[in-house]
């Protein structure tokens, strides 16, 4: 892959994670835990940040998350994790993954990025899942950021682009 190509996903990218990031920092601490219709604000953007750092993972078979989360978002039956994560644990593990991010798609060959990726439906290349977790990133922070509208009347900036 060529390194135009490289920063320009990798800036993309790192948006996508700043904007999540953005609205992890933005939630009030009433909202944080609270189920709404569908979902609790920590558990959205602990969902997110679960299948950034597994989808970066080239070998899965392996894969186990930084302490303290686990792979309950792997398991079928819908598991939740033990316990509501703090916007802390939750803002390094979004670093952890903004670091990921970084270091896979600046060391990514040709090779990697046409490995087939097989996962449930996926049948997909690794350059292709590094898209479709870039989507999945947004997607997210952008409900987390309507969330934070509708509840708290908070908005965001956009994000164009970021340098790391």
């Amino acid at each position: 892959m060529d390194q135009f190509s490289k920063d320009i996903i990798r800036r993309q990218f790192g948006a996508a994670i700043t904007t999540m990031e953005n609205a992890i920092k933005a939630c009030p601490d009433d909202l944080w835990g609270k189920e709404s219709d569908w979902f609790a604000f920590w558990y959205s953007a602990s969902h997110c940040l679960f299948w950034l750092d597994y989808y970066l993972t080239p070998d899965r078979k392996d894969y186990i998350p930084p302490a303290p989360f686990g792979l309950e978002e792997l398991d079928p039956a819908g598991v939740l994790p033990p316990r509501v994560y703090t916007k802390d644990e939750l803002l390094t593990y979004l670093n952890h993954g903004r670091k990921k991010c970084n270091e896979t798609i600046r060391n990514m060959s040709d090779e990697l990025a046409a490995k087939q990726y097989k996962f449930g439906q996926f049948d997909i290349s690794f350059a292709e899942l590094l898209l479709y977790n870039l989507r999945h990133v947004q997607h997210h922070a952008a409900q987390l950021n309507l969330l934070l509208r509708q509840q708290c009347d908070i908005g965001s900036k956009w994000v164009i682009s970021t340098a790391d």
